[in-house]
């Protein structure tokens, strides 16, 4: 089976199992997104969906974000984790948005990797949630089970991105990755629960295993 049918049957298999697609992190506007995303480095985004509503209501807008006491930042976003590092960089990103963006979130990959902060991850987040563009999100979850399941072989996020690019539809892949992102939380877990997965007949790590254990 090549790779393009294998992602045409995960994509199919994932949507029947999980109907709705949406990003997991709770916001208004583009840019509590974009900080969100940032606090949710090493961090469940259920924990940064608790601590972000102090944030938010504290520092409502850009303007708020720059002038802001790096000290009050980091006190909010301290159950986090990395709270020194991301509170740095949150402040910088939202002053290099006033000075170098006109105060505006950049709608491309390729300029919202400048921004302190900001891999191509969240970056791809942004472009799909916000502008709509096609966006392959690999985080850990999309990354674990796309290599499970034969999509990519690769040693890192960067090089299996370029991959499911290539084979993933365009006006798929957003949510396709939001699918796997649930899929990876409640079944394709780190110990996988194969027997409840949706796509064990095709998976090429479950196919394997079973195969070295007859």
């Amino acid at each position: 089976m090549n790779n393009y049918k294998l992602a045409e049957l995960a994509i199919t298999s994932l949507k029947i199992c999980y109907k709705e697609a949406a990003c997991s992190l709770i916001y208004e506007n583009e840019l509590q997104l974009l900080i969100s995303a940032r606090l949710s480095a090493k961090c469940k985004d259920a924990r940064v969906n608790n601590v972000t509503p102090a944030l938010f209501s504290q520092f409502k807008n850009l303007e708020d974000f720059c002038k802001a006491d790096i000290l009050k930042i980091e006190n909010i976003i301290k159950p986090c984790g990395l709270y020194k590092t991301k509170a740095i960089q949150i402040i910088g990103m939202c002053k290099m948005l006033k000075k170098v963006y006109n105060s505006k979130i950049p709608d491309n990959i390729q300029e919202l990797i400048k921004l302190p902060g900001i891999g191509r991850k969240i970056a791809n987040l942004i472009v799909g949630e916000i502008f709509k563009k096609p966006a392959v999100i690999v985080d850990t979850h999309c990354f674990r089970i796309t290599k499970r399941l034969g999509l990519q072989n690769e040693n890192n996020e960067i090089k299996a991105e370029a991959i499911l690019r290539k084979i993933l539809p365009k006006e798929e892949s957003r949510d396709f990755c939001h699918r796997l992102v649930v899929h990876g939380r409640l079944v394709c877990r780190i110990k996988p629960i194969c027997e409840n997965c949706c796509m064990n007949s095709f998976c090429k790590k479950h196919i394997t295993q079973n195969f070295a254990n007859t």
